[in-house]
Formats: structure tokens, C-alpha cells, sequence
């Protein structure tokens, strides 16, 4: 590698996204690969709401700090203790919350949670995949507790906002590896349209009170709830809709939860995180590879599609900040990626 340092997108302080400096280009060393990291020549990222989070919320006190936790490219290094990758791989992953973002040219990633990149996949499709696919194959079959490739089944699932980036790979999943019938939510005809060709079989409206709509839907009622945005607010309908010994996986933010609503029906609440292995080191990170792998392979064969709808453009400081913008205002429908510096 004859490169020193290498071109990344940003920030120094905490500001709101319409202000230039709140995500900035910046010129930053070439990191240097540590015993277990491969150092990726990222091709294509996409943005998730953890990168405006982390950047409203967490202040570097004028440090450079990198955001981006999905990325696609090509392996140009490996750590003396790599054995799963060498220099030529292209790869796709989501990195770890803990180390600098991939919003850069080059990243360092543990191979214990990238995996080779869906053959049939430009790095662009690609990078829509990682984090949502984490999220969601732990969700569904860690939590929830469903049976991979169990297609004897009975019970419904309900996947709320099922054409954003968690919601349209979950519906994804739900459908091509268990029998479930596929309930999600969705409230424009946009998303509504893409929730169908996401795999849901029944769309409710999240702006109407679910309960009613879902008792219509399911008469016998949800077995399952992936639930993926408001959590606090939806509790309540969730144990009205639930049959017993139901079960509830989370994935969003909130500062309380009116838990004691699931006790009658022996309801089970779960929350899924998919940087725990990574930011706790936990003995099996490399699950996640095996996730990705399995993952690449659904996609090559056409049981999954990549869930990204929208590519920015370069990625550099002013198309991170109009991703951050759409992704603030709640529209985004799938995945939004950008590609190539």
C-alpha cells in the first residue's frame, strides 16, 4: 500500500445536520491493521439512524470522529493472526460501534464479523445488507426463538415500519425461511407498496390504532412482534394482540416501557443489538460471519433482494449530510447507499 493517509467524512463537534461543519471531509492516516483485522478498500457504504444518533448525541470535543457501520469493498490487507480472508476478498460487513466508522477509503474490520460479499451484488446492493441483516436473522431466530427453515410453522408475525431498512430484510427473512403469515406496517402508498414486494402479506396502518386492524388481519391473533419503532406506545396493543406465551423482540430507543401489560399472557419482551458481540468481545463473534455468509448465499440464490432503494452519490461530507437529513426526517423507504470517493 503506498497510501498514508487516505480521504473520510466526519465530524468534530455535535450540530444539528443542517450546519456544514455537523459532517465535514477530512484527510486522516491509513489505519494500520491489528492481529485479527483486515483492512478493507471500502467501495460502497450505506447510513444508518445509529450514525445520526451517535453523532447528536456523542461529542468528540474536536477529535476527528468516523461514522458508518456498513460497508462493501475489497480486502488490500490482513492481520498476522487472519486465517478466513486474504488481499483480493470482496467483502461486505458492519463493523463494530466501538471503532472508527467505515466512512472512509480504507477500514479496519475483525474478520470474525465480515463474510464474503452476495457474488451477485454490486458493492452498492451489498452495503445495504449488513447491519439490517444482523439485526434482523438475530432478532428472528435468537429472540424470537423461530426455527430456521421451519416451514411446519403456525403463527403470525407483525413487523412494524416493514419498508424501512430493518423492517423490508426482516419480512424478507420471515418469509423465505419460516411459515409464518407476515403481518407489517406501513401508512403512504410508497411504503405500503414496497412492504408487499418486501414479502408482507398483510399491511396495517401505524397511523391508526393497531389493535383493531391486526384483529382483522390475524383472527387468531400475532405469535410473534418484531418491533422496530415505537416500542413504548405500541406495548399495550402488542399484549391485545398477542395469543399466549407470545413473544416480542425490540430493536429502538425509549427512556420506559409499561412491561407489566405482557404479564397475563406469560408475553416475553426481548431486545436485540447486533453490536453486543462486537462491544462486548463475547466468545462467539464470529456468528456473525457465519449470519453474513448465510446471509450472501440467500441472495445469490434469489430467496432475498437487497433492500437498497436509493444510491447519493459520492461519499463525501455533503451527500452524508443529505442522507442524515433523510434518515432524521423518519421517510426513508429501504436502504440509502453511497459509492466511490
Amino acid at each position: 500500500m503506498s497510501h498514508t493517509t487516505m480521504r473520510a467524512v466526519g465530524y468534530r463537534t455535535s450540530l444539528p445536520v443542517g450546519h456544514e461543519e455537523s459532517l465535514v471531509d477530512l484527510e486522516l492516516p491509513v489505519p494500520e491493521p491489528g492481529p485479527h483485522d483486515l483492512l478493507v478498500k471500502v467501495e460502497a457504504i450505506a447510513v444508518n439512524p445509529v450514525d445520526y444518533k451517535i453523532r447528536q448525541n456523542s461529542d468528540p470535543d474536536g477529535e476527528a470522529k468516523v461514522l458508518g457501520w456498513d460497508a462493501a469493498g475489497t480486502v488490500v490487507a490482513v492481520g498476522e493472526k487472519v486465517t478466513s480472508f486474504r488481499a483480493g476478498d470482496d467483502v461486505y460487513y458492519a463493523g463494530a460501534l466501538d471503532r472508527a466508522g467505515a466512512n472512509s477509503e480504507y477500514h479496519a474490520v475483525d474478520e470474525r464479523i465480515v463474510a464474503l460479499k452476495p457474488a451477485s451484488l454490486s458493492f452498492t446492493e451489498a452495503a445495504a445488507l449488513p447491519l439490517t441483516s444482523l439485526t434482523a436473522w438475530e432478532g428472528l431466530f435468537e429472540h424470537l426463538g423461530l426455527e430456521n427453515g421451519g416451514l411446519n410453522q403456525d403463527g403470525a408475525l407483525l413487523v412494524t415500519a416493514a419498508a424501512g431498512g430493518v423492517g423490508s430484510i426482516t419480512a424478507q427473512l420471515a418469509r423465505a425461511l419460516t411459515s409464518l403469515t407476515v403481518v407489517g406496517t406501513a401508512s403512504r402508498p410508497e411504503t405500503v407498496q414496497f412492504a408487499a414486494r418486501m414479502g408482507v402479506q398483510h399491511v396495517v396502518d401505524h397511523r391508526k390504532p393497531l389493535a383493531p386492524q391486526l384483529a382483522e388481519a390475524v383472527p387468531n391473533g400475532l405469535t410473534h412482534v418484531f418491533s422496530t419503532t415505537n416500542t413504548d406506545g405500541n406495548l399495550t396493543a402488542y399484549s391485545e394482540a398477542l395469543r399466549p406465551f407470545g413473544r416480542i423482540v425490540a430493536i429502538d430507543d425509549f427512556d420506559s416501557l409499561p412491561i407489566g401489560v405482557l404479564k397475563a399472557k406469560s408475553i416475553s419482551y426481548h431486545w436485540e443489538f447486533m453490536f453486543t458481540r462486537s462491544m462486548f468481545q463475547t466468545p462467539d463473534q464470529d456468528h456473525q460471519r457465519h449470519i453474513l455468509t448465510q446471509i450472501a448465499r440467500l441472495v445469490d440464490a434469489g430467496h432475498l433482494i437487497t433492500t437498497a432503494t436509493r444510491d447519493l452519490g459520492k461519499i463525501n461530507a455533503a451527500n452524508l449530510r443529505k442522507a442524515h437529513r433523510i434518515l432524521e426526517s423518519g421517510s426513508a423507504i429501504g436502504k440509502i447507499t453511497l459509492t466511490g470517493f
